[in-house]
């Protein structure tokens, strides 16, 4: 393996536990920061705004430096914004400097994913940036449950020091190990936002919003719904945790199989189906610690395969505009994980911890529906991918 590919993994595994842990910390800092659990769980929803927002105009105004550069300012910015997070006294800090860590997190991992391919031949591209996009799986299978279990025996707090420490590590070795990379980039954001204009295209990443929204409208007070099956331990909640990242792992590395086997146009209808079912039980699931048990294991499987799918089908509409299709994607999820936070707070504070179940599963329900209607339109114009690729040069690299 190329040594220079865990350096990388490092600083998206130091993400991929700033993005997710929030659910586990949601409580904890509604305590210390007396603010309500809906009101603390906005945390996640600034987060992922930002990182939706700015990861475009930071792609558009970064593009032409070295990739190493970027890299550099990306992890500063994030070491930043959660050393902050993590000294701040007043919630209005907090959440201020969630945009801080946010923009960080959008310049580096759309950079790292790309870097990782251009320091590799090209038969061992899908395998470097597996690796680097490997260090976000592994954030949810082992960084976040960790990260629960410290801010629930030690403090919130303590768990920010840890991703900003590791986020410093990071600093250090793209520092001591990437070269100079300079990669040709789309002139501008509105060139980086021209495959929207296609129908497929645009309802393909509504769907990824929506289905998004629905799972982080659970799983950003995944606490407080499974809290009957817990007893407000932050030990069990951190086994749940660990069985659902367990089982994302697990499907992450399966899914690609399936989808070779069967194809992503009948494994996204599949896996939504799933997660629908999955959403609608967790209220009657987290009642005992057993059930929560089997839900978790449910959870964490058909949504990382999902991810896998959508990945593989954007690539197939546009082969050569894939980069811009999958950075329009990230930025689609985060706007999810935004909406689904928003939207669970909402329910939340008006009818309970038992109405999420429900509008989770409502928004994939939508999801579902809007990718029939990506689906039936595809069909309808019959080739989409000219109309994409005509609009996604291959120069768009550092949006992979």
């Amino acid at each position: 393996m190329n040594t220079r590919l865990p350096t990388l993994a490092l600083g998206t595994f130091a993400i991929g536990i700033d993005a997710f842990v929030t659910a586990g910390l949601v409580a904890p800092v509604a305590a210390d920061l007396h603010v309500s659990t809906a009101a603390a769980g906005q945390l996640v929803t600034v987060f992922a705004f930002s990182y939706a927002l700015l990861s475009p105009l930071l792609a558009t105004a970064t593009a032409r430096f070295s990739r190493r550069t970027v890299l550099l300012a990306a992890l500063t910015l994030f070491v930043v914004g959660n050393a902050v997070t993590a000294l701040a006294g007043t919630f209005a800090l907090v959440l201020a400097s969630r945009v801080i860590a946010a923009a960080g997190a959008s310049m580096y991992t759309p950079n790292a994913t790309a870097v990782a391919a251009a320091l590799s031949a090209p038969e061992r591209r899908g395998r470097a940036i597996s690796v680097v996009i490997g260090g976000l799986t592994a954030a949810t299978a082992l960084g976040v449950p960790i990260g629960s279990w410290i801010g629930g025996a030690l403090s919130w707090r303590a768990t920010l020091w840890l991703v900003a420490g590791l986020g410093l590590i990071a600093f250090a070795g793209v520092a001591a190990m990437i070269p100079e990379v300079r990669l040709p980039a789309p002139s501008g954001l509105r060139e980086r936002l021209l495959p929207l204009r296609n129908p497929v295209v645009a309802t393909g990443l509504l769907h990824a919003v929506a289905l998004f929204g629905g799972t982080f409208a659970i799983y950003t007070y995944l606490a407080s719904v499974l809290e009957p099956a817990t007893g407000g331990s932050s030990g069990r909640f951190a086994v749940l945790l660990w069985v659902y990242g367990f089982m994302a792992l697990v499907a992450s590395t399966t899914g690609g199989q399936l989808v070779d086997r069967l194809g992503s146009r009948r494994i996204i209808p599949a896996t939504l189906i799933a997660v629908i079912a999955i959403l609608a039980l967790a209220q009657v699931a987290g009642q005992s610690f057993g059930t929560a048990l089997v839900w978790a294991t449910a959870f964490g499987f058909p949504g990382w395969i999902w991810a896998v799918a959508q990945q593989h089908r954007l690539m197939e509409l546009a082969p050569q505009g894939s980069p811009l299709l999958l950075g329009l994607n990230a930025s689609a999820q985060y706007l999810g994980i935004g909406l689904g936070g928003a939207i669970g707070g909402i329910g939340l504070r008006q009818w309970g911890s038992g109405s999420l179940s429900w509008i989770g599963a409502g928004l994939a329900v939508l999801a579902l529906a809007l990718l029939l209607v990506s689906y039936r339109t595809e069909h309808i114009r019959r080739t989409p991918k000219d109309s994409i690729d005509s609009t996604a040069p291959n120069a768009a690299l550092t949006e992979a």
